[in-house]
């Protein structure tokens, strides 16, 4: 049965966005960069449209300076695609737990608009969200306008995806190719020294999630040889498609959504998305559940990496600055972290390179001036860099600095114990 539905001009369709809206930007894969290009040639008519998304991906457009009267990003994780808008202070940043935001979008951040990017609509008028269902699900539950960017390139996606045709205010066609990144690809030695760490501590059976970043590839791609893994994760890459086809990852031993991979988002390359495009083995659900720590600990032996920007040597994670200066944002780790300390066998994992790219170490006696703590030095148990394994849980301050300077790089040693010795009266 062919349903009827009607698509209208993006000008047409952004006309309900007046001055002083709050509009929800869906992100990642999905961020509807037409429609953003669209509202920008509307901007003359417009003052303080407030902004609010996770990651997004490309080019916005609406970051440039000369849209800052016009539009205000008030963000809730700070991607590339406006890192510099935050930390010249044209955009703000506003830190939150992932698994909080869609409360916001019930209360505080209600949206008066959502734009979202969607799968054309199927025989029933379903439309599907794609790949970032996330924090997308609770803003078009709650906002008051959904404008749709209708794309056939956007994979059908099962779970909490489904949007029908007489919940969207108006549909816009477009046709573009989504925005795609290659984590695998930039994996190099020093990651896959940590990937092969990580891959002896996971016992067959587990639960896995795995943040953003080539060290989670790494990790993916040293995992060949393990049998009935399962995925419970905010978000999930490439790297899961070759462990899916050779049966490593077959979710047969969780308690809770056996035999389907729960997420709230992908990014990666074509051939994810169109790995997951009506896949049943997925299932792209609401994050306030993917997230909630209750419900990742129902599953048994979850295994959490997620990366740092440093790590101080009693604990202390930074993942979201370096120093004063925005990179990211609070996001899911501690989410994670605490769910998998909870989990039967579990355990949360940070895994970092001992120095940047740029030779810059990243143990470091003290987090730099301004730094933010995204996991607490409470809740941190595994500290994993290319040196080996730092186990924290239930070791007091001196004992952490010793087990984090064992793997550091061995050049930035010596200046560690110097600073552990004239904190601690220890080496």
């Amino acid at each position: 049965m062919k349903l009827p539905f009607k698509y209208i001009s993006a000008d047409e369709a952004l006309s309900v966005i007046k001055s002083t809206s709050r509009v929800f930007v869906q992100g990642s894969a999905q961020t509807p960069l037409y429609l953003l290009r669209e509202l920008g040639k509307l901007a003359a008519n417009l003052k303080d449209v407030e902004l609010n998304f996770i990651t997004v991906q490309g080019d916005i457009e609406l970051d440039k300076p000369k849209y800052a009267g016009s539009f205000h990003i008030n963000c809730l994780f700070v991607s590339g695609s406006v890192r510099n808008a935050v930390n010249e202070g044209r955009a703000d940043f506003i830190p939150a737990f992932l698994s909080d935001i869609p409360d916001l979008f019930r209360s505080d951040l209600k949206p008066d608009v959502a734009l979202v990017q969607v799968s054309p609509p199927d025989e029933h008028g379903y439309c599907s969200l794609g790949v970032s269902v996330d924090v997308a699900r609770s803003a078009v539950n709650n906002a008051k306008y959904i404008i749709a960017q209708v794309n056939p390139k956007v994979p059908r996606t099962h779970g909490d995806s489904l949007v029908h045709t007489k919940r969207f205010t108006s549909m816009v066609y477009h046709e573009e190719d989504l925005p795609s990144i290659d984590y695998g690809a930039k994996v190099g030695e020093n990651e896959l020294k940590i990937g092969k760490l990580i891959a002896e501590m996971v016992e067959d059976g587990s639960t896995l999630q795995m943040g953003i970043g080539t060290i989670p590839d790494a990790v993916l791609k040293s995992l060949t040889n393990h049998k009935d893994l399962g995925v419970h994760t905010e978000m999930c890459s490439d790297g899961i498609i070759d462990l899916f086809d050779n049966d490593v990852i077959n979710n047969s031993k969780k308690r809770i959504h056996p035999n389907k991979t729960v997420t709230g988002f992908a990014i990666g390359t074509r051939r994810l998305y169109d790995y997951v495009d009506d896949n049943p083995a997925f299932a792209f659900l609401d994050i306030d559940y993917v997230n909630d720590p209750h419900v990742i600990r129902r599953n048994p032996k979850v295994v959490a990496v997620n990366s740092a920007i440093e790590v101080d040597i009693t604990g202390q994670v930074c993942a979201d600055s370096i120093g004063t200066r925005l990179y990211s944002g609070i996001g899911g780790q501690m989410d994670f972290m605490r769910g998998a300390a909870l989990s039967e066998g579990g355990k949360p994992i940070i895994a970092l390179t001992s120095r940047t790219s740029k030779g810059i170490n990243r143990i470091v006696p003290f987090l730099k001036p301004g730094a933010g703590v995204v996991t607490t030095r409470g809740h941190v148990h595994y500290v994993i860099t290319e040196y080996g394994i730092a186990y924290l849980f239930g070791k007091n301050l001196r004992q952490r600095a010793k087990a984090l300077i064992n793997i550091a790089h061995p050049e930035d040693r010596e200046a560690l114990e110097k600073a552990c010795f004239e904190r601690f009266k220890i080496f």
